[in-house]
């Protein structure tokens, strides 16, 4: 993992990682300082509900740890964090179950070198996933394990409640969800046993509780999310990839003394079956909100840690037949230990190189080559080129910047560096960003990118994309106000100097293989020219809005999911009709903030578009609405002349609040009269 580089001060990079050090910067200095961990941020897709549908806890820690270190050094060392947590935690997953704590110590290392395996790149909980950008998931789950652990303990001990699971299970699902349901879901066979549904119910409700602050909004608002329409992966082979091979035999031997000794591992084989049997099942039901492999990590961290119950246990077995017992049993173990790291390490070969590109920093990439007498010099300094890019676009007026998205830009530390420009710039924000399903924007800006792109990622599976077409992407783009248009392919280049000629889009700079246009002149706030239409049809107003937004002559035709009483109801994307508005006015004043729009207007009861993305969290003074409004963006209907939109905190927000601060007080009180109790016992 590269601790040298850990502790050097630079701004991490490498896959999604290199995006995601955005996010605990604008918590640290946008929301925290506003008193929220929940809010809104303008840094992408025209605005997103930051924190609503990502996880804090990891950021939160890399906020705290950045007040007495760099924020660089901190971002990473929380990122290996939860693999370094792992072995622990799995340790207490054993002993939970009912081992002895010398095969609990070899089950606990194997179970962590699960982080080592290499088959898989972006399932999660190994080393390569969180260096993609999984942190979030390793470090839940590695807490998810300890929750499993302790809730076993006290189901099979009979102690009932402790606070212990509920305080892991609450901070698992802080980290991540998936992980948290799953365990959640192999608790369940402690129902059968004696006070399990108490310790279960209680645990449950307070891990909720603790969580609350976070968990309820994201709940309420769940339905606000994207869904990205994943091609579930098919096959056996990605359920028995090689690696693991001498691992399932050493697993069913783990199964088997287990079983024989009757201790409780019936939760561990459910989460195994959850992740096998889940992966398949996904597949054969064609269910693409969650993508399948996810769940495989599950089924591969339970083969290794019965591994290491298997070895475990035959050493200390063997340990009984010798002399000295206890001292042949702890020596016995610690070769066990070893040998299943040992194992572990043999099959490492990329992390090493991923570790070193990822921490080494955006400040260190640069392109090597040899002079004249072989000695090494920089060809390329991509971090300059990249920092001469951000001075370029820093001289520009504010606005939103639409890039060239191409596999390319990894030469600069990850594909996704271009999403970071609100991390080094004050007034000028990505269109494009790594949390995709948090915004209502995310699928109408990747048919956009696709669009001024030569060899776009398109992420989200079933739309209708069309690669490099400028005549489409012109009205889209002032759709979403957007301001400049970054290309970094010639093709891309080529393409927008044509629309220079054609479409209005002019040259402002040129920064290596990039090139900066202005984009024809938009405004954030729209006045109709059309009296909008409600959508009533059977499909949901985002299928809609997707057939709309596919007509690019027919955008000034506005879709809304909800209106006054004389807006036409329509239930096809077809009956819409031009019905002219015959006043007019202007718009003057305009100012985007983080969680306020404002404006003025000459138009008063004439409906507004306002290209912030929608969220139930908007409210607007002097002015009806906000409404949810094709594609993805917010429509008002000004009552005076000056408008504003706030982002609130609703019911949810102070209800998830008040659960937190109200179990966290309620925890508090009763370690207090525990500890009274108990010092008044000893006194007695």
């Amino acid at each position: 993992m590269q601790p040298l580089l850990i502790f050097q001060d630079n701004t991490p990079t490498g896959g999604d990682m290199g995006a995601h050090v955005l996010l605990p910067a604008y918590l640290r200095d946008e929301l925290l300082p506003q008193w929220r961990i929940l809010g809104w941020s303008n840094s992408w897709y025209a605005g997103f509900p930051a924190m609503y549908f990502y996880f804090p806890l990891p950021a939160i820690v890399i906020v705290v740890l950045g007040l007495v270190m760099p924020y660089g050094i901190a971002f990473k060392l929380v990122t290996v964090l939860g693999l370094v947590a792992l072995p622990f935690a799995s340790y207490v997953l054993a002993r939970g179950m009912g081992m002895s704590r010398a095969v609990s110590t070899v089950a606990g290392v194997s179970g962590g070198t699960f982080v080592l395996m290499e088959s898989f790149t972006i399932y999660g909980g190994n080393t390569l996933s969180t260096l993609a950008g999984e942190y979030s998931f390793s470090w839940s789950f590695a807490l998810s394990m300890a929750y499993l652990g302790l809730i076993i303990r006290n189901v099979r001990e009979g102690r009932g409640f402790t606070l212990g699971p509920a305080i892991f299970i609450a901070l698992a699902a802080l980290s991540h969800l998936i992980t948290t349901v799953v365990v959640v879901v192999a608790s369940l066979p402690l129902l059968l046993r004696r006070r399990g549904p108490s310790t279960l119910a209680t645990t449950w409700g307070l891990g909720f509780a603790v969580a609350a602050f976070w968990a309820l909004p994201f709940l309420v608002r769940s339905n606000m999310m994207t869904h990205m329409g994943w091609h579930p992966v098919r096959g056996f082979g990605p359920v028995f990839p090689s690696e693991m091979w001498p691992m399932i035999v050493l697993a069913v031997g783990g199964i088997a003394w287990a079983a024989h000794k009757r201790l409780v591992i019936s939760p561990l084989i459910t989460m195994m079956l959850v992740g096998a049997g889940g992966y398949f099942f996904i597949q054969f039901i064609d269910f693409r909100n969650l993508y399948n492999a996810r769940l495989l990590g599950f089924w591969y961290y339970g083969v290794y840690l019965l591994a290491g119950v298997c070895v475990g246990a035959l050493l200390v077995g063997v340990a009984r037949r010798l002399r000295r017992v206890e001292t042949a049993k702890w020596t016995l173990a610690a070769v066990g230990a070893v040998v299943m790291l040992i194992v572990g390490v043999i099959g490492v070969h990329r992390a090493p190189s991923w570790a070193r590109w990822n921490y080494s920093g955006y400040e260190s990439k640069k392109s090597y080559g040899t002079d004249a007498d072989g000695n090494s010099v920089v060809v390329t300094d991509y971090w300059a080129e990249y920092q001469d890019l951000m001075a370029a676009i820093d001289r520009l007026p504010p606005g939103r910047v639409m890039w060239e998205v191409n596999s390319g830009l990894n030469q600069y530390g990850t594909s996704m560096s271009l999403m970071i420009i609100d991390y080094w710039l004050d007034d000028h924000v990505s269109m494009e960003g790594v949390l995709f399903e948090s915004s209502l924007t995310t699928p109408f800006h990747f048919l956009n990118a696709s669009e001024v792109s030569y060899r776009p990622s398109n992420p989200v599976g079933g739309l209708d994309y069309h690669p490099m077409d400028f005549e489409r992407a012109v009205p889209h783009l002032a759709m979403y106000d957007i301001a400049y248009y970054i290309s970094f392919t010639e093709e891309a280049t080529a393409a927008a100097m044509e629309a220079t000629e054609m479409h209005g889009f002019a040259v402002l700079d040129q920064v290596g293989p990039f090139t900066i246009f202005d984009v024809p002149e938009s405004s954030l706030v729209d006045i109709a020219v059309n009296r909008p239409s409600v959508w009533a049809g059977s499909g949901s107003i985002h299928d809609a809005a997707l057939e709309w937004y596919g007509d690019v002559d027919g955008l000034d035709r506005w879709l809304v999911e909800d209106g006054p009483a004389d807006w036409a109801r329509v239930d096809s994307v077809d009956d819409l009709r031009s019905v002219p508005i015959s006043a007019s006015g202007e718009v003057t004043d305009i100012v985007l903030e983080n969680h306020r729009v404002s404006f003025r207007t000459t138009a008063i009861g004439v409906p507004h578009m306002v290209k912030v993305s929608y969220f139930p969290n908007w409210g607007a003074e002097g002015a009806l609405g906000p409404y949810r409004a094709a594609p993805s963006l917010m429509i008002v209907i000004p009552t005076e002349e000056e408008v504003v939109l706030e982002f609130r905190d609703t019911w949810a927000e102070l209800a998830g609040r008040f659960l937190t601060i109200g179990s966290v007080l309620g925890i508090v009180a009763w370690k207090v009269v525990r500890k009274r109790r108990e010092r008044a016992e000893v006194e007695a």
